[in-house]
C-alpha cells in the first residue's frame, strides 16, 4: 500500500521535479488519492498511477512552457521535454531530429499540441507501428512502403491517427529522404524493449550502428568475435552430425564384396548396424577429433566471409539484393576449402578405416605423412564444386526462411530457426550430392575391403 505523502517525499527529490515541477494539488492526483490525498492505494494501483503519471507529467510540462495559453510551443521547449520526460523512447536518430521534425518539419519551428500528443502516441505505439508495417508487407521486412499503403493497413488492424503517421513519414525523411520506409527504418526510431533486446541474436551484435563508422579495430574486433561464434557453432553442429556424415561417406565410396554384384551394405541403416556389430559406438565417431580441429575454423571463415561480403552489398536502408546474397553464400564456400579439403581427406580416410584389411593403424597423423602439403588437396576441385553451390544456396535460402517462419513481431523463435536452417539445407545438400560423391571417390585411400 502507498500513501501520498510517501510518493510525494520521494518524487520531489528529483531533478526532474526541481526544474519542471508538477502541480501535486491538480486534479489528475486527486482521482487517485482523493480529494483530500489521504486514500492509501494499492500496489497495482499506485503502478497504474505511476504508468498515467508520467504521461501527465509531460502534458502538465507542455502548459507550463505554454505560457500564454496560445496550444503551442517552441521547437527548444519540445526538445527539452522529450529528452527530460520521454528519453527512454528516444533512439539517436530521432534525438538528433527533434528540433528539425517540430512542427512537422515546417520550418516554423513551433509545435502544437495535437502534434504533441501525437508525437508521443507515436513513439509509445512504435510496437504496434512494426506489426501494421508487417502486415502491410505480408511478413517482408525488406519491402519498401508508401504512406498511402501503410494507413490502409493502419485502418484494417488499428486505430492509428493520420497525423501520426504524418510524423512517422517525416522522421524517416529526415534520415533518408525517400519517401518509403523499410522496417529498418522503423527499428531506427524505436528502442527495442527490455526482453527482445535480451534474446537478440548474439550474431547480430554489432560494435558501431553503421558499417560506414567501423574502423580497422573495430572490424578486427567484430571479426573475432564472429569467428568465435562460428567456432562453437560448428564444433557442436559437427560432433551432432558426425555418425550420420561418417554413415554417408561409407555408402558413397561402397565397394564390391567377393562375389560380383555384391554391396557391402545394403542401405544407410544396414551400414549403421555393421559399424556398431563391429567397430563398437564409438566406431561412428572414427576421425571426430581431426574433424574437430579443423571445423573451428572452417565454419569461422565462412561465416565471417558470408557477413563480410553481405556488409558490402548492403545499402544505408540496411536491404540487401539476392544476387549479393547469392555472391556473399558462393564466396563464403570458396573461401573455407583451405581449410575444408585437408579436413575432408583426413576425416574421410579415418573415416573408412574399418574397412581397410590391413593391420596397421590408421591415424591422423599417418595420413597427414603420408599425403604431405600438396596431397592435402586432393580432390580440390571436386570440393570447390560442392561448397560454393552449397553456401550460394543455403545461407539466401536460411535468410528468406527466417523471414517467413518469423512470428507477427518480426521475431524468430528457436525453433523457428531450426525449421529454416533445415529447410535451407535440403535442397543445398541435394543438388551438391553429386560433387560430394565425386570428392570421396577421389580423396579416399586405394584399399581392399573387409567383407563384414
Amino acid at each position: 500500500m502507498v500513501a501520498f505523502d510517501e510518493f510525494v517525499e520521494v518524487i520531489k527529490k528529483t531533478n526532474l521535479q526541481k526544474r519542471i515541477p508538477f502541480d501535486m494539488n491538480g486534479g489528475f492526483v486527486k482521482l487517485y488519492f482523493g480529494k483530500d490525498k489521504k486514500r492509501v492505494v494499492s500496489y497495482a494501483e499506485f503502478s497504474q498511477f505511476l504508468h498515467d503519471f508520467h504521461e501527465e507529467y509531460a502534458v502538465e510540462a507542455f502548459r507550463r512552457f505554454d505560457k500564454d495559453g496560445t496550444g503551442f510551443i517552441s521547437a527548444l521547449d519540445f526538445q527539452d521535454i522529450m529528452l527530460s520526460i520521454k528519453s527512454h523512447l528516444l533512439t539517436k536518430e530521432v534525438r538528433a531530429n527533434l528540433v528539425a521534425a517540430a512542427g512537422g518539419g515546417s520550418g516554423g519551428h513551433r509545435v502544437s499540441f495535437p502534434f504533441f500528443m501525437a508525437f508521443n502516441s507515436l513513439l509509445n505505439n512504435m510496437e504496434l507501428i512494426k506489426r501494421i508495417y508487417l502486415n502491410a508487407t505480408n511478413g517482408n521486412r525488406n519491402a519498401e512502403v508508401t504512406k498511402e499503403e501503410l494507413l490502409q493497413s493502419a485502418q484494417m488492424m488499428s486505430q492509428i491517427t493520420p497525423l501520426e503517421v504524418d510524423i512517422l513519414f517525416l522522421l524517416i525523411d529526415l534520415l533518408h529522404q525517400t519517401g518509403r520506409i523499410v522496417y529498418n527504418d522503423l527499428q531506427a526510431i524505436a528502442p527495442e524493449q527490455y526482453f527482445k533486446q535480451i534474446t537478440k541474436r548474439l550474431a547480430e551484435i554489432k560494435a558501431v550502428d553503421r558499417p560506414e563508422d567501423r574502423s580497422l579495430v573495430t572490424m578486427f574486433l567484430e571479426s573475432g568475435y564472429r569467428f568465435t561464434l562460428g567456432s562453437i557453432g560448428g564444433a557442436v553442429g559437427a560432433t551432432a552430425v558426425y555418425p550420420i556424415d561418417l554413415v554417408k561417406t561409407r555408402m558413397q565410396n561402397q565397394r564390391a564384396g567377393s562375389f560380383i554384384g555384391e554391396l557391402m551394405y545394403r542401405n544407410s541403416f544396414d551400414c549403421c548396424k555393421k559399424v556398431i556389430r563391429h567397430e563398437g559406438f564409438l566406431g561412428l565417431y572414427r576421425g571426430l577429433v581431426p574433424q574437430l580441429m579443423g571445423v573451428a575454423p572452417e565454419k569461422a571463415i565462412k561465416l565471417t566471409m558470408n557477413d563480410l561480403v553481405r556488409d558490402k552489398f548492403m545499402d544505408k536502408n540496411g536491404n540487401l539484393p539476392l544476387y549479393g546474397e547469392i555472391i556473399a553464400g558462393g564466396c563464403a564456400g570458396g573461401s573455407q576449402v583451405i581449410f575444408t579439403n585437408p579436413l575432408e581427406i583426413v576425416k574421410i580416410r579415418l573415416q573408412v578405416a574399418g574397412e581397410i584389411a590391413t593391420a596397421s593403424k590408421i591415424s591422423a597423423l599417418s595420413v597427414v605423412k603420408e599425403l604431405g602439403f600438396f596431397g592435402l588437396y586432393k580432390g580440390a576441385k571436386a570440393c570447390f564444386l560442392r561448397d560454393i553451390p552449397f553456401s550460394a544456396i543455403y545461407f539466401p535460402a536460411y535468410a528468406h526462411m527466417k523471414v517467413k517462419l518469423a512470428d507477427e513481431n518480426g521475431y524468430n523463435h528457436p525453433l523457428s530457426l531450426l525449421a529454416a536452417g533445415a529447410i535451407a539445407g535440403v535442397p543445398a545438400a541435394s543438388l551438391v550430392t553429386p560433387a560430394d560423391v565425386i570428392k570421396t571417390r577421389l580423396q579416399v585411400q586405394k584399399y581392399t575391403p573387409v567383407r563384414i
